[in-house]
């Protein structure tokens, strides 16, 4: 696999990551500021993505930027929001990682 397009879906997740806790912070959109920095952040993750499938799959490139997006959030809604995931959603990021392995390596 080439190094570029995995720089790119790389960028994308932690844009991505980075747009979920502005969401957060942003509380229902009531801190304007926060919502559309999550906007522009997402914004920024899909040009991104958009960079990748030039040269990868949809499916595979979608699919690694959002194994990558969700294990992040998950990590960052813990450290910075004292977010807890319960051991099984643990199992199951555990498992959408595997598929993508899979799916990489097919």
């Amino acid at each position: 696999m080439q190094t570029m397009p995995i720089i790119f879906i790389m960028g994308s997740a932690c844009s991505d990551i980075a747009a979920n806790m502005m969401l957060e912070k942003s509380n229902g959109f009531k801190n304007r500021a926060w919502g559309f920095g999550a906007i522009a952040m997402l914004w920024l993750a899909f040009l991104m993505l958009s960079q990748a499938i030039k040269s990868i799959d949809l499916a595979v490139a979608y699919a690694m930027w959002g194994s990558v997006g969700i294990l992040g959030t998950a990590i960052c809604g813990r450290l910075l929001f004292g977010h807890r995931l319960k051991p099984i959603a643990w199992l199951g990021i555990a498992l959408v990682i595997a598929a993508v392995l899979i799916l990489t390596l097919v």
